[in-house]
């Protein structure tokens, strides 16, 4: 079959598709663990073979339930894993982050088909002819690609100009620390609420904070750790069924959720000294396609802060989503995630986003 008849990402069997989709999601966090264990033990013949042997069912899988755009990426990657199996290459994290992002772009592109969105077949056949360079190249050349698959996957790459932004006023003084640790205060109750969003808010302020520092300080900071604590405390003012509610909301229940930002917002802005914070808890939930809410803005429209909220916020989401992958892979899928939602941030942004998440990867674990 010619790679014209197999990259055709549709679903030719649905119950099939479905099928391949669930077991795809079982074999990751093992290749994930594997990957972990080469790390350590890259010479491991055993691991190595082990791996080679997933990636072959995943392949053999693939075909049988007529997945079939899915079975020349996992060829390409079982044509890596031989290399590293006949001993010519030896295992480098790099290749283990390759294989986790192409099956994980493999499963977004299997949820874009499942929600009827368009795939971008262009970046997808890109993809492919990438990876299997790796199937002969020397090894330097091999690191290097996967090098560059992963920041072209995860988005650490771009030189994106600096938007102008107005730096808020900052007013000091005894009463603003005490605002200060109002809002720190309530944002650490709403992190009571739910057993995983504890340790969230530590979590954004670094990210938030990092962010604006690696993209030069466009944004006051003081304001901005305000938004940070308060940006979701609107929240607990919803009945709890509302925002602890597990699966599909209702319209009046999305009429209500949506509420949120303002509720909040109005309260800071009549705390003076705060309005730049209340703009940027007003403006997280909108987006430069003008599909946000409250009201619809577009790019233009949006304040910086609220840009660096949104960002932190849906990584943070991303990231409890798929916390069973485990740290790394988790990271991983949320910033190829952030990075593929072409309409809901802005690449000014994204760019130095993506320098702090690479950062954050590049630590080693605790």
């Amino acid at each position: 079959m010619s790679d014209e008849e197999q990259l055709q990402f549709v679903r030719e069997d649905p119950e099939g598709f479905q099928d391949f989709r669930d077991v795809l999601s079982d074999y990751a966090p093992q290749i994930e663990k594997l990957a972990s264990q080469l790390g350590q033990n890259p010479h491991s013949p055993q691991l190595v073979g082990d791996l080679f042997r997933l990636m072959h069912t995943i392949k053999g899988d693939a075909g049988l339930c007529r997945v079939m755009f899915v079975v020349p990426y996992a060829h390409a990657l079982e044509g890596l894993l031989a290399r590293l199996r006949s001993g010519e290459l030896v295992y480098q994290d790099v290749m283990g982050d390759v294989l986790l992002l192409v099956l994980d772009r493999l499963e977004l592109v299997m949820g874009q088909i499942a929600a009827a969105r368009p795939v971008d077949a262009v970046q997808m056949r890109t993809l492919l002819e990438t990876l299997r360079t790796l199937e002969s190249a020397p090894l330097p050349s091999v690191l290097a690609t996967c090098t560059r698959l992963v920041a072209a996957m995860v988005g650490v790459q771009g030189n994106s100009e600096a938007p102008s932004a107005a730096v808020a006023g900052n007013a000091g003084g005894q009463s603003r620390q005490q605002d200060m640790l109002l809002f720190r205060t309530l944002a650490l109750q709403l992190e009571q609420r739910m057993p995983e969003f504890v340790g969230r808010t530590e979590r954004n302020l670094k990210l938030a904070l990092e962010l604006n520092r690696q993209a030069g300080g466009w944004v006051d900071a003081e304001q901005l750790e305000a938004a940070v604590y308060m940006h979701d405390v609107g929240m607990m003012f919803l009945p709890e069924q509302v925002w602890l509610k597990l699966g599909t909301i209702s319209d009046h229940e999305r009429r209500l959720m949506i509420l949120h930002p303002a509720w909040v917002a109005g309260l800071m802005g009549r705390m003076p000294g705060w309005e730049g914070a209340a703009l940027m808890v007003m403006q997280h939930h909108e987006t430069p396609d003008g599909e946000g809410y409250p009201y619809g803005l577009v790019s233009g429209e949006i304040c910086q802060g609220a840009r660096i909220l949104a960002l932190v916020d849906a990584f943070e989401a991303v990231m409890l989503k798929h916390a069973h992958r485990g740290q790394r892979r988790s990271m991983l899928r949320a910033a190829a995630e952030l990075n593929a939602a072409d309409n809901q941030f802005e690449r000014a942004w994204l760019d130095p986003f993506n320098q702090v998440v690479r950062r954050m990867l590049e630590q080693p674990a605790a």
